[in-house]
């Protein structure tokens, strides 16, 4: 059993995620998932440690679902305050390539 965090404590938690998800390459393109723009939420319950991830994909058709899908619970499950993980793909709002870190765009050549 947890005991209560301080927001700003979940707030660290939230970024240890982010950079956990950072190491995600997205294997087509080369590029993590964060710095393409395909993590839209990051939802954290403090009290069981269960992690809901809300991320899309470049394209409806992408074949990378499951493999993305699955790495991202690998890495996480690497974070000790995480318990469980799920990953939700959505669609809205589509992404665009204006998404993308300005680190995104150069490491892909895009102005």
């Amino acid at each position: 059993m947890s005991t209560a965090r301080t927001e700003e404590e979940i707030n660290e938690i939230k970024a240890n995620i982010l950079m956990a998800l950072e190491t995600v390459i997205d294997p087509e393109l080369g590029v993590d998932i964060v710095n393409l723009g395909l993590i839209y939420e990051v939802e954290f319950d403090d009290d069981t440690g269960d992690t809901e991830i809300k991320m899309t994909l470049t394209t409806m058709g992408c074949p990378l679902a499951d493999i993305l899908t699955e790495a991202i619970i690998d890495v996480l499950n690497e974070i000790e305050e995480v318990n469980q993980v799920e990953v939700k793909l959505v669609w809205y709002p589509p992404w665009t390539p204006d998404k993308m870190s300005r680190y995104a765009r150069i490491a892909l050549g895009i102005r």
